[in-house]
């Protein structure tokens, strides 16, 4: 009888243990959790910067019509730009993203490709874009010097920069829209800004 006591006592011992731990490690996730902040699209340092005016630019689309980038918008809109390949699973998986988040943030969206027309079409064909909203060519790539891809620029009804960056998940998309409502070039900046405010 005297052992058993004692085995469950040990027993009742390991469980309240164990729980204590559990609470102690929950609270450190949550710690955590507060101090990773999270990741907005990776911004490189040439081409034209947040802020400035976009270069005007007159292309043509795979359909055949003219497109102004950097022209003015109606009020309150604002044009997406991605820049795709056809060879890049990444911006496979980003394209859908990209039309579904244009969507719901009811922006305009323009891909942008420097690769066979062929090649082009495929992609076009494959996840159904507009084949009047995508550009192929080198003019835009070069006009924002974009060396890797996908990478994306949020310009605003006047035609300004608002955000742009390297981009691979919503996530990302997300941070463009939150760079032009909040006018800091990138999240981090906001939330470095956040943080010493609060100081």
């Amino acid at each position: 009888m005297t052992l058993l006591m004692i085995s469950q006592g040990l027993l009742w011992g390991v469980v309240i243990l164990l729980s204590l731990t559990v609470l102690a490690l929950a609270r450190q996730v949550g710690v955590l959790h507060e101090r990773v902040a999270p990741a907005g699209a990776l911004i490189n340092g040439a081409g034209p910067g947040v802020g400035e005016k976009s270069p005007r630019l007159e292309v043509q689309a795979l359909a055949g019509n003219a497109i102004t980038v950097g022209a003015t918008l109606a009020t309150g809109r604002a044009l997406l730009m991605l820049f795709v390949s056809q060879s890049c699973p990444i911006c496979k998986k980003l394209i859908p993203v990209a039309i579904d988040f244009a969507k719901s943030e009811r922006l305009e969206v323009l891909f942008v490709g420097d690769a066979d027309a062929a090649e082009q079409n495929k992609l076009v064909t494959q996840f159904g874009i507009d084949p009047h909203r995508f550009v192929n060519g080198p003019e835009i790539g070069m006009a924002y010097r974009v060396d890797k891809l996908p990478y994306a620029v949020l310009l605003d009804d006047e035609g300004v920069i608002s955000a742009k960056g390297l981009v691979n998940s919503r996530e990302h998309l997300e941070s463009l829209i939150i760079a032009r409502e909040t006018g800091f070039a990138t999240l981090q900046s906001y939330l470095k800004a956040q943080a010493e405010a609060a100081e």
